[in-house]
């Protein structure tokens, strides 16, 4: 078993950072990507941000410039520094993880999310 589990949602105004982080734990074997999601009341989830095992990103364009994505292997976590946030950006933030639980088989994790909310 995997577990994810997010942190360091919370309220914050326009204009304003937070950061989010991640751990894994469980079985695991090595970890390859690992990525946020978010998903708005009403909306679909959407993919914000992905980091693979090389460390290349990727980003939704509406957080490209204000949206940084790291990962410390050595502690199976991921992080994502946001900044300049806009009320668009509220929603419940998912970790996600393709992670091997042994050298012959790997799966998809979630975290439970963590809640975003910025007032303007």
């Amino acid at each position: 078993q995997v577990q994810l589990v997010e942190s360091g949602g919370g309220l914050v105004q326009a204009g304003g950072s937070l950061r989010l982080s991640c751990a894994a734990s469980g079985t695991i074997f090595s970890i390859n990507t690992m990525a946020w999601y978010r998903q708005a009341p009403g909306k679909q989830r959407e993919l914000v941000a992905f980091i693979a095992s090389g460390d290349s990103t990727k980003y939704v364009d509406s957080v490209k410039g204000r949206f940084t994505i790291s990962r410390d292997n050595s502690k199976k976590a991921v992080g994502l520094q946001m900044n300049s946030l806009k009320p668009e950006d509220t929603a419940v933030y998912f970790c996600n993880a393709v992670v091997w639980v042994s050298s012959l088989s790997a799966g998809e994790y979630w975290g439970r999310g963590t809640q975003v909310t910025v007032s303007s």
